[in-house]
């Protein structure tokens, strides 16, 4: 962005104002069917899974520029924004966005606060949109399911089974059901005929690490209409050690590559989709909608990574079709927004809009694969306005003893290992932070690129002049023999607002953890009121 863009952009920023909007006002709004409104819960992760309004995205004021492309890249959309008890975080938040050019900003009296005490519901954990929505499918539709102890009486007695882990390769690496193959949900259409070869008698045992996607994946497949006995394993991996039995680690049985696409399969998946009334639109009319400024359109390639990373079109977002409808507000942050799916088969992505579409999505997909996508116009996102990075500097002007070394990574990689004498910031707990801070002083942040950018926004807001960025890593360091840093207590639990602690352990074995979660899962449609159980079309 040259100095004059920017200039413009602050005089725009100047001229906006920054209302507040009640709980039962906002309530009403999300109740409008096709009133876009971006619901954004600007509290830190950790803050933000310990309870939040079921239709808010988290976009943590720490990361706030350097996602808010993405998830809200219309600039005129209308923003809410919500901290914990209106305590000032979503105002500052508010004048942030103003200058970015966002110009239809709301925070919400009250903060979540507000949002309980006017009589609604705050849900703990996350995704909890689709979480409940595998619930529902899982009520609804009764896919069959098959208990830890029983498949594995079926593998002791040498009983053929595919076991299919739905979730992505890096979830499978970590730990995966003895003989299970990996094969993301979103590509189930596309490679299921493949990996039956033709048999349509052994059973299929669809998995996840709880039960969403062991639900969601088997449920395809009776969509899609395979002939085989098809089941979700109860309660996934955690199900399975609860039943005493041991999992797999860094397996590396993957999904085939090479695959013979089955008509029938892409048809099923075409008449699945239409039969939920998604269309399927031409080029024209995706380019018509992207040129659209009164409606938000996203455009999701929800192939393999792969794949994107070969041919991938520079209008589309990368969104594994699995993981997109597993947690849809990691990329969509407007409610009642258009979504459009891109793959190259004409496939995958009917499959996936017509999930989403149960979901409530305004969903379409585009016709025509890759054949389509030479004629798609690249249109500039938001998301490409670049944020401003400090100058990097060297591991020994860190270091120096006249400088201020802020650690604005993560607060368990901050415990892990970090350099000496450096403190650990973050962006929504700066004010109190850097309390008798020599504003003149050298500060190096240490972080990724997008915490150092976002934490510059409030150095310099706070009048720090001076700033650094250090972008080597705690392996760096331990090359160089630096004498890092431990400490396993501080900061402290209280002050770790960038992490979720509920039941953060479930899955390096404490099943007491794994039993609190599954009945968190199980237990999230008995706190749906009618409006939000209204959002699902099942």
């Amino acid at each position: 962005m040259s100095k004059a863009e920017l200039q413009k952009v602050r005089v725009k920023a100047w001229r906006v104002t920054v209302l507040s909007i009640a709980p039962q006002e906002l309530k009403r709004l999300l109740a409008s069917a096709g009133q876009e409104v971006a619901f954004l819960d600007i509290r830190e992760f950790g803050e933000y899974g310990t309870g939040h309004p079921f239709q808010s995205v988290n976009a943590p004021f720490s990361l706030l520029e350097a996602r808010i492309g993405e998830l809200v890249p219309r600039l005129s959309t209308f923003l809410v924004l919500m901290d914990s008890s209106d305590e000032g975080r979503a105002r500052r938040a508010g004048e942030c966005l103003a200058d970015l050019g966002y110009s239809n900003i709301a925070w919400l009296r009250g903060g979540a606060a507000g949002w309980r005490d006017a009589g609604y519901s705050l849900f703990a954990g996350v995704n909890v949109v689709s979480k409940t929505f595998g619930e529902l499918v899982h009520k609804q539709l009764e896919p069959a399911e098959i208990g830890a102890t029983q498949l594995a009486e079926w593998q002791s007695q040498g009983r053929p089974v595919y076991i299919i882990d739905g979730r992505p390769v890096a979830e499978y690496n970590k730990m995966n059901i003895p003989s299970s193959m990996c094969c993301p949900n979103g590509e189930l259409a596309k490679r299921i005929s493949t990996i039956l070869d033709s048999d349509t008698e052994t059973p299929v045992v669809i998995n996840c690490a709880g039960r969403t996607r062991s639900i969601i994946g088997a449920q395809t497949l009776r969509w899609l209409g395979i002939k085989n006995p098809v089941y979700a394993l109860e309660n996934g991996t955690q199900g399975w050690q609860l039943a005493g039995l041991s999992l797999e680690h860094e397996s590396k049985r993957y999904y085939p590559y090479e695959v013979r696409v089955d008509p029938a399969f892409c048809a099923a998946a075409r008449q699945f989709s239409e039969s939920h009334q998604v269309a399927a639109v031409n080029e024209p009319t995706l380019n018509d909608w992207l040129a659209d400024e009164q409606r938000t359109t996203y455009v999701f390639d929800i192939r393999t990574e792969e794949e994107y990373r070969k041919n991938g079109h520079a209008a589309a977002v990368h969104a594994p079709g699995g993981q997109l409808i597993q947690a849809f507000d990691h990329w969509v942050g407007v409610q009642s927004a258009r979504v459009v799916l891109i793959d190259d088969d004409e496939c995958r992505a009917p499959m996936v809009a017509g999930c989403l579409a149960l979901m409530g999505v305004d969903v379409a997909w585009l016709r025509g694969g890759r054949d389509s996508w030479r004629r798609l116009r690249n249109f500039k996102k938001q998301s490409d306005l670049r944020l401003e990075i400090p100058r990097k500097v060297q591991l020994e002007e860190a270091l120096h003893p006249a400088t201020f070394c802020l650690d604005a990574r993560p607060s368990m990689q901050y415990r892990e290992g970090h350099l000496p004498g450096s403190c650990w910031a973050n962006r929504s707990l700066f004010n109190e932070q850097i309390t008798g801070t020599d504003y003149q002083q050298f500060v190096v942040i240490i972080a990724d690129m997008e915490r150092a950018a976002c934490l510059t926004v409030e150095l310099k807001a706070q009048g720090f002049k001076n700033i650094g960025w250090l972008a080597s890593t705690l392996v760096d360091w331990q090359s160089k023999d630096i004498t890092l840093e431990r400490t396993p207590n501080r900061p402290n639990d209280t002050s770790c607002i960038d992490y979720l602690f509920f039941v953060h352990d479930r899955h390096d074995g404490n099943l007491e953890a794994s039993r609190r979660y599954l009945a968190w899962e199980t237990g999230l449609l008995a706190q749906l009121d009618y409006q939000e159980r209204r959002i699902f079309r099942i």
